[in-house]
């Protein structure tokens, strides 16, 4: 056996390599990773909005024992160490908690991650016909290239509530025997004057337009006759008029299921991974909570691709005042300076996907400081733009102990960063909780084409990035 020269002991014990997961886990572990990425595609399949994913999240929660607060608020009964609860903010975003055994105000553990992602929306009043097509008019949400959506099957998911407040579910594009919808490319013959325009304008948002139909309603002397067969299809399936559309949420979204990438299966390609992949992570982990020291919270926000605005976004009252309304239930003679301690001191990853280094455009990226797929959970101390600007910059001392966390529970863990300085960048609700003065590092799973109309994760990442929450949930 040749010894190691002094030099080769030195550079083992003073410098680091970030490791690949299938480098180092066993047999049984690599079975897990497979097994856990054919359950996390089922939850993506479920789960093509936010409001399907909150839906999906709160079935999960009850069959695990979570009760509703609100139910607990109106009995007035108090929570122990061990209760199990949720709360529903307006069917779009989901907090459960996990009462630990120790006083809830000297902080509570926290993984924020967000279940919208970027799409198309219908515009209100979207119904029209031109040159004999019945067309959709859309406003895109979120941070969306508009060339990746045309040429693509769409289905359409939705709620209608109509005058009398009945509410309809509509979803059309995702079984085999359904119809899918389009947004039309122009063919390359025609295109001279598109291909030599920059690459964000060669289709604007305007010309986003879906299309839903071309057969005539059959009756002569009529304006507008296939918008109406469209409209009497409509009615006939759903009982809706055109100014049902007003009090409509219609989102289009690409048709189809996940699927495995690769012929070693190792990869998942999905519309959703930003952010469902940090949800489902975050929501398995606090499922294997029962009684934890610190108090265990899982947070699915709306509205994060759009800056965490609106009710149902970080940036409104909600995580605030259901947790005041969990501190009342956990103390006695509840006060606001008893919220505002639990909230100074509780520690949070902000559970948000990375940009996975792609050696397709290797420029965007410094590569010595970009994660890497299947090199596991991804710490991002900062995001923001240029100079940091919108970012939450995590306390080292903070970091030194998630990273502790994980070293101690074989989690297989790298750093990361959001592109080179210049380049551009990006934010995540992480800033949102830090206000509160909480300690706060994003935290989670590398992506490929991250934005795109399908995303792609590796399975090893995804199960590493459950094993990360569930051990901080623990700490």
């Amino acid at each position: 056996m040749v010894e190691k020269s002094q030099g080769k002991k030195l550079q083992e014990k003073l410098t680091h390599k970030w490791e690949n997961i299938w480098d180092v886990i066993d047999e049984k572990e690599g079975k897990k990773i497979f097994e856990f990425g054919d359950e996390y595609k089922k939850f993506l399949d479920n789960s093509k909005t936010e409001r399907l994913a909150a839906e999906e999240i709160i079935k999960i929660a009850k069959k695990n024992d979570y009760i509703e607060l609100d139910k607990l608020i109106e009995k007035g009964e108090k929570l122990v160490p061990g209760t199990k609860v949720y709360s529903n903010n307006k069917d779009k975003s989901v907090i459960m908690y996990v009462i630990g055994e120790e006083d809830i105000t000297k902080g509570i553990n926290i993984v924020g991650s967000h279940i919208d992602a970027p799409r198309i929306d219908l515009k209100q009043f979207p119904l029209y016909e031109d040159s004999e097509l019945a067309l959709l008019k859309t406003h895109y949400y979120g941070g969306i290239k508009k060339y990746q959506w045309v040429s693509l099957p769409l289905a359409l998911h939705g709620v209608i509530v109509k005058n009398n407040g009945k509410k309809i579910n509509v979803s059309i594009g995702e079984d085999d025997n359904d119809p899918v919808f389009m947004i039309t490319d122009l063919l390359p013959h025609l295109a001279k004057d598109q291909t030599i325009k920059k690459l964000g304008e060669g289709i604007t948002g305007e010309g986003l337009n879906i299309i839903i139909g071309s057969i005539p309603y059959n009756e002569k002397d009529l304006s507008d006759k296939i918008k109406l067969n469209i409209l009497k299809v409509l009615n006939e399936k759903y009982d809706i008029t055109e100014e049902d559309f007003t009090t409509a949420e219609f989102e289009a979204v690409p048709a189809g299921k996940s699927r495995d990438v690769g012929l070693d299966r190792s990869l998942i390609t999905s519309y959703g991974h930003d952010d469902r992949v940090c949800a489902y992570t975050s929501l398995r982990a606090i499922l294997d909570v029962d009684k934890p020291r610190r108090t265990a919270v899982a947070l699915f926000a709306d509205k994060e691709e759009i800056g965490s605005y609106g009710n149902t976004g970080m940036n409104s009252r909600f995580f605030e005042n259901t947790t005041a309304e969990v501190v009342a239930l956990a103390k006695e003679n509840y006060n606001e300076l008893l919220l505002k301690r639990t909230l100074l001191n509780s520690r949070v990853l902000s559970a948000d996907v990375s940009a996975g280094f792609d050696p397709n455009y290797p420029d965007v990226l410094d590569k010595r400081n970009a994660p890497f797929i299947n090199k596991g959970i991804t710490l991002v101390k900062y995001t923001g733009a240029g100079g940091k600007n919108g970012s939450n910059d995590a306390n080292s001392e903070y970091i030194s102990d998630v990273r502790r966390i994980f070293n101690e529970n074989n989690v297989i863990w790298q750093m990361g960063e959001l592109g080179k300085v210049d380049q551009g960048g990006g934010g995540t609700i992480a800033y949102t909780l830090a206000n509160y003065g909480m300690e706060v590092v994003d935290c989670g799973v590398p992506v490929l084409s991250m934005h795109a109309p399908y995303e792609v994760v590796s399975k090893a990442d995804v199960y590493m990035t459950y094993k990360g929450y569930r051990a901080f949930y623990k700490a």
